[in-house]
Parts: C-alpha cells; sequence; structure tokens
C-alpha cells in the first residue's frame, strides 16, 4: 500500500521538536538565591515568635528570692498564655505570674535592660524585660477563707496545707502582724504567697492597700509551668498534692462577693 500523502514517523518526530524549537522556550529557570530569601524567612521567624509570645508561651526571669526553693533568682521559667484564652483560671497551688496589682513594687529599682535583651524580649526569644511582673504561688481563690495563725499551718477553708515547697527553715506563717491573718478572697481574685515565707512582700503585706493583697485574675499573665534554664535546674512546676484534699472548696458554695478580705 502507498504511503503518499501521509508524514512518515520520522517527519512526526522532526515537526514536533521543530515546535518545541520554535516555542521560544529557555534553559531551566535557576532555583531563586538564597540570600534573597532570608528576609522572608527571617520576617516568618519574627511573626511566629511573635505569635507564641502574644498567645502561647512567653519567657520570664526570676527577678528575687521569693519563690525558693521552688524558683530561685535568676531562673527562667516558661508561662502558659494560652489557656486563660479558653477561660481557664488559676487554681490553687499554681505557681503564676501577674502584673504589679496595686503598686506592690512601688520603690523598687529595676535594672535597665540593654537594647538587645528589649529586642529580643520583645519576640519573646529571652526572658521579659519588663520588671513589673511577679511570681507567687496561688494559695486561695475567689471565696476562700484563707488563714494564718501562729507559726502555721496555713488554712484555707479549714483544710490544713501540708507545704513542702518552703524554703527550709521557714514557718508558714509569719510571726509579725501581716502574717496573722484571715480573709475571704474577693470575686475575681486570688490569694497568692511567696515559697520563700520569710522573704516575700506577697499579699499578706498588701492587706491595707485598694484591693487588700488580692490579685484580680485579669492581672494574671498565665502559669510558671516549666523550669527552663539553667538546663541543672530544669523542672516542671506542678500542683502540689495537698491542695487536693477532699473539701478544700466547701467554703466557695456561700457568696463569693462576701466579706472582701478582713483581719484577725
Amino acid at each position: 500500500m502507498s504511503s503518499e500523502g501521509r508524514p512518515s514517523s520520522q517527519q512526526e518526530r522532526s515537526a514536533s521538536e521543530g515546535e518545541r524549537g520554535s516555542s521560544g522556550s529557555s534553559a531551566p529557570r535557576k532555583p531563586s538565591s538564597f540570600w534573597k530569601e532570608v528576609p522572608l524567612l527571617v520576617a516568618i521567624a519574627l511573626i511566629l515568635a511573635l505569635t507564641i509570645k502574644t498567645f502561647l508561651l512567653q519567657a520570664f526571669s526570676i527577678p528575687s528570692d521569693s519563690m525558693q526553693e521552688t524558683l530561685r533568682r535568676g531562673d527562667r521559667v516558661l508561662v502558659d498564655k494560652l489557656t486563660p484564652w479558653f477561660g481557664s483560671v488559676p487554681k490553687r497551688g499554681e505557681v503564676v505570674v501577674f502584673h504589679d496589682p496595686d503598686h506592690w513594687l512601688q520603690g523598687e529599682s529595676t535594672p535597665e535592660p540593654g537594647p538587645v535583651q528589649r529586642a529580643l524580649s520583645f519576640i519573646g526569644l529571652m526572658p521579659s524585660a519588663d520588671e513589673k511582673d511577679l511570681i507567687k504561688r496561688v494559695i486561695g481563690v475567689a471565696g476562700d477563707i484563707v488563714e494564718c495563725s501562729g507559726k502555721g499551718p496555713v488554712k484555707v477553708n479549714g483544710k490544713a496545707l501540708k507545704e513542702p515547697y518552703i524554703y527550709p527553715g521557714n514557718t508558714a506563717c509569719s510571726a509579725d502582724a501581716p502574717g496573722q491573718f484571715k480573709i475571704t478572697v474577693p470575686k475575681g481574685s486570688i490569694w497568692v504567697m511567696g515559697d520563700h515565707r520569710q522573704d516575700s512582700a506577697d499579699s499578706r503585706y498588701h492587706q491595707k492597700s485598694e484591693l487588700g493583697g488580692a490579685v484580680p485574675v485579669k492581672d494574671v499573665v498565665g502559669r510558671a509551668v516549666v523550669i527552663a534554664w539553667p538546663m541543672a535546674h530544669w523542672d516542671t512546676l506542678t500542683v502540689p498534692g495537698t491542695f487536693d484534699q477532699p473539701g478544700i472548696g466547701a467554703a466557695r458554695a456561700g457568696g463569693l462577693t462576701e466579706g472582701g478580705p478582713s483581719h484577725l
């Protein structure tokens, strides 16, 4: 049979190659330069760091000895800022970071951070440069009756607390006037104390202030969950079992707004 009028296979291949050649396609595109991508990568990293700092975790530095031995001066802790966004409120026994509620730090000198620390703390890569934050342990929540008499123990709603976290050699209650008290924690507030009881200007020492020593829940930044630095001090910050004892929340059934702080 004649093959006239029909191109051969070789002619078809030549035509196809000619069409590809006439399309003006250039050589394979070179990959983008790494250095051109660096600004984009840095921008993405900064956005992620700011997002984590704002909504998830933030580093804080321990500025004093008020939480020894649990936390030591210079330790870096990571604070959970996520759960408060979902309505979580501080619970008894938690270690929390909070904004100065009632001029507790008034008159105290604070170190001036350098520009590098300010920049890195702004994006959450270093502990916060905001030295107006404090860290203490939650002893009572709204409606709780918290009391301290003699050398202790501290009682919450009539339940004595066994506090193994208290600094060795300290007593649960201080012998001075503020260390002997009986209060009802106001609505929307918490009562906080340092683990170094004889070296902590906590709720006890601000009972004559406008808020009566209580810390508004709205001022709580979040719960400290882990000691991240130095590595030798690495540890999780769990809630001691003494706050789980049966009946410790019994007094909260009656009016949460009644009483405010009252003193022995």
